[in-house]
């Protein structure tokens, strides 16, 4: 008889348990390559699969605010409401599918939720969802909320990035001229108060009535349907509007020395890339 020497069984058996290591780790380890896969797809622009997701993403943004804008007109067909309805439920479900992959990926899964562009998607698909059983047409405020698919379109534009770290930059500098602002506002809505109102009761009511006519001036609209008639209201709003050149200039002003900085910084980086790679 052939004697089996233990050393051969206990190795035997160690391949077993390994085969079933492996085979357990196996599902696991297709699952996390799976999300990879998707987050590469739903969160990267550098992969052929990315920029694809990217441009259907834009085109069923631009598609449903098509339909958002057509359903306006008066005298539609029955036909071509048939046709926006579903155009409508098509890009919404596609939505719902971007939102669910958006969450899925995110690492950890309430960081995008709870996010500015989480929110902005949850707010996009939303009005569908609420006026199941509900007659949207009485409820106004539901079809406002779908022009929150436009700002869908932040996520994908460069330049309107741009933009944000441009704000972001300067955010210290605008808040306090918002602040600036509000109290000039006020001061001018309580001077012309007290030099039209005798002379315009109906016009100069009240203090809150001239905070519409000092926003007006302030910001150089002048719609013309309250103006003051007086000497010292006239000289007063002479001051206001020179207030009112800088509160259009200021903040452009800020904004613009901003993203000239964002473009120099960035093209200084990349000269530095381009001089450390010749180095190497």
């Amino acid at each position: 008889m052939t004697r089996v020497e233990p050393r051969s069984l206990d190795t035997t058996s160690g391949d077993c348990l390994g085969a079933e290591r492996d085979q357990r780790r196996r599902p696991r380890s297709n699952v996390r390559d799976i999300m990879e896969r998707l987050r590469t797809i739903v969160e990267g622009t550098d992969t052929p699969a990315g920029r694809t997701f990217d441009l259907v993403v834009q085109a069923l943004i631009l598609a449903s605010l098509a339909t958002f804008t057509l359903e306006t007109i008066p005298g539609l067909s029955a036909q071509t409401k048939y046709v926006l309805d579903v155009v409508e439920v098509v890009a919404v479900v596609l939505f719902s599918l971007e939102y669910a992959l958006r969450v899925t990926v995110s690492r950890p899964v309430w960081k995008y939720s709870l996010s500015g562009f989480g929110l902005i998607d949850l707010a996009a698909i939303l009005p569908f969802y609420l006026r199941l059983g509900i007659d949207l047409r009485s409820v106004r405020v539901l079809r406002v909320l779908r022009l929150f698919r436009i700002l869908k379109l932040v996520r994908y534009s460069k330049a309107i990035a741009n933009v944000r770290a441009a704000l972001k930059s300067v955010r210290s500098e605008l808040v306090v001229f918002m602040v600036a602002t509000v109290l000039v506002l006020y001061i001018a809505a309580v001077g012309i108060y007290y030099c039209e109102h005798e002379a315009q009761p109906k016009a100069f009511a009240s203090i809150p009535h001239c905070l519409w006519w000092a926003v007006a001036t302030m910001t150089t609209v002048g719609y013309g349907d309250v103006y003051p008639i007086t000497p010292a209201g006239r000289i007063f709003t002479f001051l206001i509007l020179m207030l009112g050149l800088g509160v259009v200039a200021v903040p452009t002003g800020l904004v613009s020395s901003a993203l000239t900085r964002g473009k120099v910084g960035g093209a200084d980086v990349d000269a530095g890339e381009g001089e450390s790679r010749d180095n190497r």
